[in-house]
């Protein structure tokens, strides 16, 4: 999942911020102001004070520019669960350490992730299932995890390890219905909060 690839010159540089990451944080506040329905390329261009041309260099469309705002946000988490599958030490640390991260990661990117879903039907049907493809080989490396830990008798085997799967994410992905920055935990707490309870559920009987 991501966005052109063009050659030549690296973008320039405006105010610390490539053309693209310009294009793109017009394009999440004018996503989140307007909704992506209504907002226009036009729209977008102006907030980002760039040509359409230069738009065009690098997302062929707005459907584009929303799906390479979730986009980035996977092609991170997804690094960070390699990451942290290739480290040495039990696997419960290890599963522990990537629920925290998936729900921190998740918190501190929640407009990217809540316009995207919000969004998300008004892509192409192609679009849509490139996202679940790329959704679905995170869920994968994850449930690798627990299966690790379910055939080293770590984790009890009388759950489903799809289910588990399915369980945890639900949770994660209702973080943007109740979870405010101004909140009684820090978002450190939420994810460690949260891997307290999955792991628990994993290894007790």
């Amino acid at each position: 999942m991501q966005a052109q690839r063009r050659t030549g010159r690296p973008p320039s540089m405006v105010d610390g911020k490539t053309v693209p990451q310009r294009i793109l944080a017009a394009a999440l506040e004018l996503f989140a102001e307007k909704g992506f329905e209504s907002t226009s390329v036009q729209d977008v261009v102006v907030a980002a004070g760039v040509t359409k041309g230069a738009m065009y260099h690098y997302f062929s469309s707005k459907e584009d520019l929303l799906y390479e705002i979730y986009g980035r946000v996977l092609r991170m988490q997804k690094e960070r669960l390699d990451n942290a599958v290739a480290q040495e030490g039990p696997v419960e640390d290890r599963l522990r350490a990537a629920c925290a991260d998936v729900v921190v990661t998740t918190a501190n990117n929640l407009e990217s992730t809540t316009i995207f879903f919000r969004s998300l039907h008004q892509m192409s049907a192609e679009k849509q299932q490139e996202v679940r493809r790329e959704r679905r080989r995170y869920h994968e490396t994850f449930r690798g995890l627990i299966l690790e830990g379910q055939k080293a008798g770590v984790f009890r085997d009388d759950m489903s390890a799809d289910l588990c799967v399915d369980y945890f994410f639900g949770s994660v992905h209702h973080l943007p219905m109740w979870l405010k920055p101004s909140g009684p935990m820090s978002v450190e707490e939420v994810g460690r909060s949260f891997a307290d309870l999955f792991l628990g559920s994993l290894t007790s009987r």
